[in-house]
């Protein structure tokens, strides 16, 4: 049976996000031993972690840019063979010295910036308009998948051999994808040698764009546009417990739940697992769903809202309500109660990109996904200096409620699914 060639671009995709993750998150895991090891305090160790997205800031705009008018094989592909480097010298730098390691997680940082931006310009060319949300949400799946890799492997691999080779093996699958991707993708079907015509004909006529980006329209045209600072609030909302989180959540294990993993490696592992694979499964499912309202024939903005209001209003309700919780049990059903409704919230802004800009997918990404960077540098290095100040992690909860209740009240304001730019 023939795997029609746009499946490769999406499966493949699908593991560089994950590689992504796992890459960006076994320091969040490590970090309970080298926290230890190096004597950080909690603001020390928040700073290691935002200082991943001072180098992401930078290129989320670029990669979506360069993706859109050069094509996103060559973007992505060298972009994960950057970042897999920098991960396989995380350790060296870590021995060295603490501004060392901040230098090449910034870097890290640099290279898995252009990610994001590059697969929605990429997609933008490949995959029909019915087959979008779907094809989007089954490649954020990565982020779970790649989450629920690295919270499992990496204390694995730190017991075993310790917590430098979570970096080594971690880096060198990059380098591996990257020889399968270089033989595999092109950035335009029809520069591919081997796709079927039957498959070409269906992408070419069905695919929100099929050439490569035009100039970007002016500043002062995009900066005035309020469809567009609807997807870029919202993208920034939905950032900040994500962000968060993924750098928090092994430290609020154990200093919030008293859950060590050296102790009880087996349960600091499954509270972690569970809220990860809750996302797996309600990412795809709002996925396929919202791409089964607009085949139906429902109206692209309703859709939206109506995602937003889920994805939005009831991850905001359950993070607010965490701290009212003292049980593991209870704190990880909302976490999990979190994660099902912004998976159900799919269709909303992180598929709007498309709709209101097809040609500039990539880039109109690149400037949401800029803005949208932002909570992982302030966002993180804040929650480290408000556990210190407070000696709880509740503000963070409340905080990120009250972040994600504006972001969605902001979109259902102002969003569109009509075209804005040609």
């Amino acid at each position: 049976m023939h795997f029609p060639y746009r499946f490769r671009l999406i499966s493949l995709s699908t593991l560089a996000v994950f590689i992504c993750y796992i890459d960006r998150i076994n320091i969040s895991v490590a970090a309970v031993e080298i926290q230890d090891q190096f004597g950080w305090d909690n603001t020390q160790l928040g700073l290691v972690l935002s200082s991943f997205f001072i180098g992401y800031i930078f290129t989320q705009y670029l990669g979506g840019f360069l993706a859109d008018r050069y094509g996103g094989k060559k973007v992505l592909g060298y972009g994960v063979l950057f970042w897999s480097l920098f991960t396989i010298l995380t350790p060296a730098a870590a021995h060295h010295s603490f501004f060392l390691l901040l230098f090449t997680r910034v870097l890290l940082g640099l290279g898995e910036g252009v990610t994001f931006p590059a697969l929605h310009s990429l997609y933008a060319r490949w995959v029909p308009y019915q087959e979008r949300t779907r094809a989007i949400a089954f490649t954020n799946s990565g982020i779970p998948l790649g989450s629920i890799f690295a919270y499992v492997a990496t204390p694995i691999i730190m017991i075993v051999y310790g917590w430098e080779w979570a970096f080594y093996l971690f880096g060198a699958i990059g380098i591996v994808w990257f020889f399968f991707w270089q033989r595999n993708i092109t950035s335009l079907p029809n520069e591919h040698p081997d796709i079927s015509q039957n498959e070409l004909t269906l992408i070419l006529k069905e695919a929100p764009a099929s050439e490569k980006a035009p100039k970007l329209p002016p500043f002062k045209t995009l900066i005035k546009n309020r469809p567009l600072w609807a997807i870029i609030v919202a993208h920034f909302c939905a950032n900040w417990p994500l962000f968060v989180f993924i750098s928090w959540l092994p430290i609020y294990l154990k200093d919030g739940l008293g859950v060590d993993y050296q102790d009880e490696t087996a349960l600091f592992i499954t509270l972690i697992l569970i809220p990860s694979i809750v996302s797996v499964i309600f990412v795809n499912l709002g996925g396929f769903l919202s791409d089964n309202f607009i085949k139906k024939g429902y109206h692209k903005l309703s859709v939206r809202r109506i995602c937003t209001i889920i994805g939005f209003g009831g991850s905001a309700i359950s993070l607010g309500i965490i701290p009212l919780f003292e049980s593991i049990i209870g704190v990880i059903t909302m976490l999990c109660i979190t994660n099902m409704c912004a998976g159900l919230g799919t269709g909303g802004f992180s598929v709007n990109h498309a709709d209101i800009g097809p040609k500039h997918t990539g880039s109109i990404m690149g400037i949401s996904a800029t803005i949208a960077t932002i909570p992982g540098i302030i966002g993180v290095a804040i929650s480290g200096f408000l556990v210190d100040l407070t000696g709880s992690f509740d503000s963070i909860f409340y905080l990120a409620s009250a972040i994600v209740l504006f972001g969605g009240a902001f979109y259902l304001t102002f969003a569109s699914a009509s075209k804005q730019f040609d």
